[in-house]
């Protein structure tokens, strides 16, 4: 079976999209997305983003993303916009983590990425604590911020994001027990009112150039805290996204994405 991709980015976080919306395609086994996302020996991705048709009448359809270990997660902010420029038009998608909304905008997309949650059992926590400080470290990395945002994540605040190591401490904090769903690990560093700079240590992935659900809770984390105000650009590797956090609760995140080529492979030479 020849399987038609898009391979796509946002800020350098990229991925290989698989329409499913008009064709069924093959249960995609954990085996077979690491091999897809192999940059030696696949296609190359730090997710393989799948859309398929909408749950029901109040959504226009599905996305579900599969992170370069073959786990499947809850959701994706670049993913997201990245799916707005490909579909071409405003659209509520469903995903694990909750509905969105998106609408491509210049050369990206704007999302509507929901409310932010702060529960422990939300994050989920293996038992409570305070969600806006937790009372743990790690080496030097301390009192972290833990949101969801549709996917779970974990902020530290601290002077230079750059010096933190943390592909040596982004896995190690990642698979914490503390996490029973593991984490995503985010370094920030507040350079003013409205400008944060941010490193994640992504779950499933690794160091990624960008992440959009943890440049959104980053946002939230450092507003909570007085840090900045509640309109912010948060500065990645990959380039920059803008986060506002409304009034009404919801987190809107704009930035760009797109595509890179297209291409098809052989189901079975992956399965």
């Amino acid at each position: 079976m020849r399987v038609p991709f898009v391979k796509m980015h946002g800020l350098g976080n990229d991925f290989v999209v698989l329409d499913g919306r008009e064709g069924a395609l093959p249960t995609l086994a954990a085996d077979a997305a690491r091999r897809i996302a192999d940059r030696r020996t696949g296609i190359g991705c730090d997710q393989i983003v799948i859309l398929e048709p909408a749950p029901d009448a109040n959504h226009d359809l599905t996305m579900r993303i599969v992170n370069a270990d073959g786990g499947e997660v809850e959701a994706c902010g670049n993913a997201a916009r990245a799916v707005a420029r490909l579909i071409g038009r405003a659209a509520r998608v469903w995903t694990r983590g909750g509905t969105i909304t998106v609408a491509p905008e210049g050369s990206g997309a704007q999302v509507d990425m929901g409310v932010p949650r702060f529960d422990w059992e939300a994050i989920p926590l293996a038992y409570a604590m305070d969600t806006g400080a937790l009372p743990v470290a790690w080496e030097d990395l301390a009192n972290p911020a833990a949101i969801n945002v549709g996917n779970p994540h974990l902020v530290f605040f601290v002077a230079d994001c750059d010096a933190v190591p943390l592909e040596r401490i982004g896995p190690l904090i990642e698979a914490d027990p503390l996490f029973p769903e593991r984490i995503n690990v985010n370094v920030a560093s507040v350079v003013a009112r409205d400008r944060i700079r941010l490193r994640v240590w992504e779950r499933g992935a690794g160091l990624t150039r960008a992440c959009g659900t943890g440049a959104c809770a980053t946002a939230v984390g450092a507003i909570r805290r007085g840090l900045v105000d509640r309109a912010v650009t948060v500065a990645l590797p990959g380039g920059a996204l803008e986060i506002v956090w409304g009034a009404d609760n919801r987190i809107a995140m704009s930035g760009p994405a797109a595509e890179s080529f297209r291409g098809g492979f052989e189901w079975e030479a992956f399965a």
